[in-house]
Formats: C-alpha cells, sequence, structure tokens
C-alpha cells in the first residue's frame, strides 16, 4: 500500500499549515480519529468528521482506510501500542495484580473511554464489538496480566494446572464488570476483593492430600 500524503490542494482545503506524509501524517490522523471517537462517539465516527479534526480532507484519508471500520480498528490499535502499561513485578502475585488493578482504575483508562464510545449507539450500528476492538486494542502489546500470571507460575504462587483463559481473564472481567455497572473508578476495597478473594484462592496450589 502507498505511502498517504496531502497535496497542495488538499492542504488548502483543510487549512493544513505544512504538508505532511507518511507516518507523521498516518499518526496524526490516527490521533485525531482517536478523540473523534472518544469525544463523540461510534454515531459519529466517521471519515468527514474524522478529515476535519485532523484537518486534512477526505481523499487523504479514503486512500488508506476504505471504510469507517477499517480506520476504526488502526485506530483502536494505534492507541493501543501508545498506551502500552508498565508491567509491575513486584515478587508476589497479589501486589502484581492489585498494581495492574490499580494501573486500570485511572480516570483516562483508554479501554473505558472505548467502550463508553461505542455504547451510545452501539443497537443503531453494524461494526466491530467492543469485544473484537479490545483484541486490536491488545494486539501490539500483549496481556499484562499474562505476564503476571506467569511469573506468578514461575515463583509458584500458582498452579499451572487450575489455569485456564476463563480464570487468567477473571480479574480484569470482575473489574470491567463493575466499571461499567457503576461508571465509576472501582473503590480499592472492591480491588482486593477482587484479587484475595476470588482469584487468588482459585489458582493458589492446593495442599497435597493424605
Amino acid at each position: 500500500m502507498g505511502e498517504i500524503q496531502e497535496n497542495g490542494d488538499e492542504q488548502a482545503g483543510a487549512t493544513v499549515q505544512t504538508r505532511r506524509r507518511g507516518p507523521e501524517l498516518e499518526r496524526a490522523i490516527l490521533d485525531a480519529a482517536w478523540e473523534q471517537l472518544t469525544a463523540e462517539g461510534y454515531e459519529h465516527f466517521t471519515i468527514d468528521t474524522v478529515a476535519a479534526r485532523a484537518r486534512t480532507s477526505k481523499p487523504v484519508l479514503y486512500r488508506r482506510w476504505k471504510t469507517r471500520e477499517d480506520l476504526l480498528r488502526d485506530t483502536v490499535r494505534h492507541r493501543g501500542a501508545a498506551d502500552t502499561p508498565v508491567v509491575p513485578d513486584t515478587g508476589t502475585l497479589r501486589s502484581d495484580l492489585l498494581a495492574l488493578l490499580g494501573q486500570a482504575n485511572n480516570a483516562r483508562n483508554p479501554m473505558a473511554a472505548l467502550v463508553s464510545s461505542m455504547l451510545g449507539s452501539y443497537y443503531n450500528q453494524t461494526g466491530p464489538t467492543p469485544s473484537e476492538l479490545r483484541e486490536t486494542f491488545l494486539s501490539q502489546r500483549g496481556s499484562a496480566v499474562r505476564q503476571v500470571v506467569d511469573r506468578a507460575v514461575e515463583r509458584g504462587e500458582i498452579d499451572p494446572a487450575r489455569l485456564t483463559p476463563r480464570i487468567v481473564d477473571l480479574p480484569f472481567d470482575l473489574f470491567r464488570n463493575e466499571a461499567m455497572m457503576t461508571l465509576k473508578p472501582v473503590p480499592d476495597h472492591v480491588l482486593r476483593q477482587i484479587v484475595d478473594d476470588i482469584f487468588i484462592p482459585l489458582v493458589t496450589p492446593q495442599p497435597p492430600t493424605h
């Protein structure tokens, strides 16, 4: 696929003061697309509105993205790669998980913003589901909780035989449910309940029976 760039006519119509091209232009468009998505929601996420916010022209976007769904997926992938979290390594499963959940509890959490932007018009639109977009968001960086769990297995804190994909996802599944149901940051005591009362008892090695 060829490099996207702006020409003089397009700049004049979009009040672009300096010619942008290639990766610089693509980053500017994808940053503007994320701002448009989180500011006005999926219903108002179109090639037209993103072009206007990026201060470029529709033909520039159409050279790279044929549909708004194509643009949406690249926007989410771009944002996910830019928001790679610091994976904690405190030495214990409990502290690592609480640190990860604490990061996710940030009011500026990008996945929360993404899901919120989709929900308003979700039932009236065709396009990727929030679950599909989450996979796209994480595609460039992998799962931080998976890294934490793998280290805990190496330390002997987790019985690998007790792990399933659903159990590995459980802490953040519970976190997202709490956040979406209350539309507020999750209280610290609830984070501790998720880790101490639910997840750790599920994965901790059991003493041998005699």
